[in-house]
């Protein structure tokens, strides 16, 4: 029964594929054919342990990454509120106090003409 969970799913093609490759071009002089299958489904295997690792790494980082978003999503709701309110676009005074001289210069010149 303990075999049923894990039951062995065919490599895909792709999988296979590579693994030859990659058997090939190891092969040795003197290599057989069958040693060369050999070594292609051993290489095959940890192909697919790798995939394994690496979508169960995937998982877990899914599942932290889920409840840290949980944890942080009300917080963060919380804090946007308030700041939204007390945003005030003020102007400096320096701009206006020049643009006022300017006029009055230009005012004063033309009176004096």
């Amino acid at each position: 029964m303990a075999n049923n969970k894990q039951t062995y799913q065919k490599p895909s093609p792709q999988t296979q594929e590579e693994a030859l490759k990659i058997a090939k071009a190891t092969q040795r002089p003197a290599q057989t054919k069958e040693q060369t299958k050999l070594i292609a489904q051993g290489i095959q295997k940890g192909i697919d342990q790798y995939k394994k690792q690496q979508k169960e790494k995937a998982r877990e980082l899914s599942k932290r990454l889920k409840k840290a978003s949980r944890h942080t999503e009300p917080s963060v709701q919380e804090e946007a509120s308030p700041s939204e309110a007390i945003i005030v676009y003020r102007q400096h005074w320096l701009p206006w106090l020049l643009l006022g001289l300017t006029w009055l210069g230009i005012g004063v010149d033309w009176l004096m003409r």
